[in-house]
């Protein structure tokens, strides 16, 4: 999390190296939103005699640019996107992200803090965390007896579900804030977000249903209590924090105020995961 780093896969294509070699002179935050803002190209359609077109209802090119680089989702913060139309991943799919940023509760408000900050006794903030594709996120938090705790999903977020869309912010924990007391130390949090359900989380934090329905059917409840240790964290941290691009912004480097940080996988892999170290530290 401290760095930049994009390590190549190994087997990739020529094509795939000259993708991540693209990729990698783009930022994550580039990244991130050109993913969201570029669409993909379009299947060719077979051809067929022209038309010809009224002139009243022509459109400037200029306005169909405008029209496909609007995203359908919601934004957070007002973040302006930043649109890569020469990008492409080697993949089927965009670039994967996540952005994330520690909401500070101050009175009745809530503003962004530097994730590197140092917090105190009384503080209350909350993760706000936002993908630019959709995907499963899944959040723990390390707590002082050394077990990992789940976040997220969560009974309060859509009934436990862990599926999240595409430009949507997703306030963690729901309802309430975490609040500094005196003892010093520092807290971890530990976010991945992927494309698929990752089997190594799924099972530990869901059981199935009961009823008829066959097993591919059954909806998943989360289990009351889940729990994990560092085995299972440190396997998903080694495996897939080697293919990120992160970047953390402050006020300073953005149009638009914001201090967040930003975790991309550029392989646009359909399989692709993002994974994210938070240390909080109290003084």
């Amino acid at each position: 999390m401290r760095g930049i780093c994009l390590c190549l896969l190994a087997g990739c294509s020529i094509a795939g190296v000259a993708a991540q070699q693209d990729a990698k002179k783009l930022t994550a935050r580039e990244l991130f939103y050109s993913a969201v803002d570029t669409p993909a190209p379009a299947a060719p359609k077979p051809a067929k005699a022209k038309e010809k077109t009224p002139s009243h209802k022509k459109t400037p090119a200029s306005d169909q640019t405008v029209a496909q680089s609007v995203p359908t989702g919601p934004r957070s913060n007002g973040t302006v996107p930043v649109v890569n139309a020469a990008y492409r991943p080697q993949g089927p799919h965009p670039a994967l992200g996540l952005r994330y940023t520690i909401l500070k509760k101050t009175g009745n408000e809530q503003v962004e803090a530097d994730a590197e900050a140092t917090f105190h006794a009384g503080d209350r903030i909350r993760l706000a965390i936002e993908a630019n594709d959709d995907g499963y996120l899944y959040v723990v938090n390390r707590g002082s007896s050394g077990t990992w705790k789940l976040l997220f999903p969560s009974p309060e977020i859509k009934d436990g579900d862990n599926r999240v869309q595409k430009r949507v912010r997703y306030e963690i924990p729901s309802g309430y804030t975490f609040t500094f007391d005196e003892q010093a130390g520092e807290e971890k949090l530990f976010i991945v977000l992927s494309r698929q359900p990752e089997p190594d989380l799924e099972g530990l934090i869901y059981s199935l249903g009961q009823g008829g329905q066959p097993a591919a059917e059954k909806p998943k409840v989360l289990m009351a209590s889940a729990a994990f240790g560092d085995d299972v964290i440190g396997k998903l941290r080694n495996a897939y924090a080697r293919d990120l691009i992160v970047e953390k912004v402050d006020d300073e480097q953005t149009p638009k105020k914001e201090k967040a940080v930003y975790a991309v996988n550029p392989t646009g892999s359909a399989d692709s995961r993002v994974v994210a170290d938070v240390t909080l530290k109290h003084r």
